[in-house]
């Protein structure tokens, strides 16, 4: 394979390609990044991952501990969203397999 097809197979926006997944990978990065930085560090040390899924936003944290304090904190988890621009309806938090 030569860089220049490469190139064009990561490229965002090229037809079944795998730039659409680099796309939505750094979307979920930016957003989890930015949700973070929006909420207190106690309660951002336990998210992984964020990513969107129509009207909620999904948590990936890294054990049953934070996903209960997660849940108990969705209020401001919600708040945080707003204050970076996701207005979301639900929060779902998941724990990942491999924390």
């Amino acid at each position: 394979m030569t860089a220049k097809s490469l190139e064009s197979l990561l490229k965002p926006g090229s037809d079944g390609d795998l730039g659409g997944i680099v796309k939505k990978a750094r979307d979920m990065a930016d957003l989890t990044t930015g949700l973070k930085a929006a909420l207190p560090d106690d309660l951002a040390s336990g998210i992984i991952a964020v990513s969107l899924r129509e009207d909620a936003l999904v948590l990936v944290c890294s054990s049953s501990a934070w996903a209960s304090r997660l849940r108990f904190e969705e209020l401001e988890v919600r708040q945080a969203a707003a204050s970076i621009g996701q207005a979301i309806e639900h929060v779902v938090v998941r724990v990942s397999r491999d924390a």
